[in-house]
């Protein structure tokens, strides 16, 4: 019994090891996601906005000279599926969400198509989404050059990813490209979403009814557009990666909260066991205490 009582004191220690590391891991998580809530807060109307602005000008312009290569639709030949996860784990289902959304994606619609002829490249952002594809899906081609961009989330740093989609898209080497990731409303709720990123989409093509605008533009429209465009679709991306970085933050202060719950319910559980062990134990010591005398007596 006594072996019993270490075994049972070694699983407590444990327990409240672990029990330390959950609660600093939901403090570190706390902080992180004050900072990359604030971000995808100032960012999103004002991504939404302009991505809204731009939809209905290529809507508008729809058959116009001096038109935006990047709202033109063509045959799908080539596709590109970007899955944006987190780096780690031990953040629920969050990571595993959005790679499966990702996976439905790829059996239907033009990424199915593109896959099925062996034309579909993964361009994995975080380590989870695409470690999870490439098993799934071996005849995509699996692109992990912008891996490490959710560890630095920086305007710069995202734009390269866009620019790299918007060059190729550009060149003809690329035809159709799709975000998957996951939409943050607040520590406990986010969305795994996939959005069509290239080419934009038209207003009319989302149910949505328009009316022709009679834009001036100033300067030239080709001019214009040729800046306006680009910068428009860098920072929707942007927001995209955001959007997963509180998310992310959100979903491990959520899953490890839980842990230091369940840590408690276990230390619970491990202390009545303690106890009545420990008892059993005094119990058997008396017993034995009590014969002895009882023996001597006679």
């Amino acid at each position: 019994m006594a072996g019993g009582l270490k075994e049972v004191r070694d699983r407590i220690a444990s327990v409240k090891n672990t029990q330390q590391i959950t609660k600093a891991m939901k403090m570190v998580s706390a902080a992180k996601l004050r900072r990359a809530q604030q971000a995808i807060q100032e960012v999103r109307p004002y991504a939404n906005k302009l991505n809204e602005m731009l939809r209905n000008i290529l809507s508008n312009l729809d058959g116009d000279e001096g038109g935006s290569v990047f709202g033109v639709e063509r045959p799908v030949k080539n596709a590109v599926l970007v899955i944006v996860t987190s780096d780690r784990g031990l953040a629920g289902a969050f990571n595993n969400n959005i790679s499966k959304l990702a996976a439905t994606r790829i059996e239907e619609g033009p990424l199915a198509d593109a896959y099925n002829s062996g034309n579909l490249t993964i361009i994995q952002i975080g380590k989870k989404g695409g470690d999870f594809l490439v098993k799934r899906y071996p005849k995509a081609t699996m692109l992990r050059d912008y891996s490490t961009v959710i560890g630095d989330t920086s305007y710069e740093n995202v734009a390269r990813v866009s620019k790299y989609l918007m060059d190729g898209f550009e060149a003809g080497t690329i035809d159709h490209v799709e975000v998957a990731y996951s939409r943050f409303r607040n520590a406990a709720m986010h969305f795994p979403t996939i959005k069509q990123f290239l080419p934009v989409e038209k207003v009319e093509d989302e149910g949505e009814s328009t009316t022709k605008a009679d834009y001036i533009f100033e300067p030239s429209k080709a001019e214009l557009l040729n800046y306006l465009v680009p910068t428009i679709l860098q920072t929707t991306f942007h927001s995209y990666v955001l959007d997963v970085a509180a998310g992310e933050h959100g979903a491990r202060m959520t899953a490890m909260d839980k842990a230091t719950d369940n840590a408690d319910d276990i230390l619970r559980d491990l202390k009545i066991m303690y106890n009545k062990a420990r008892q059993e134990v005094i119990t058997s010591e008396l017993a034995e205490i009590v014969g002895g005398a009882a023996a001597l007596e006679g």
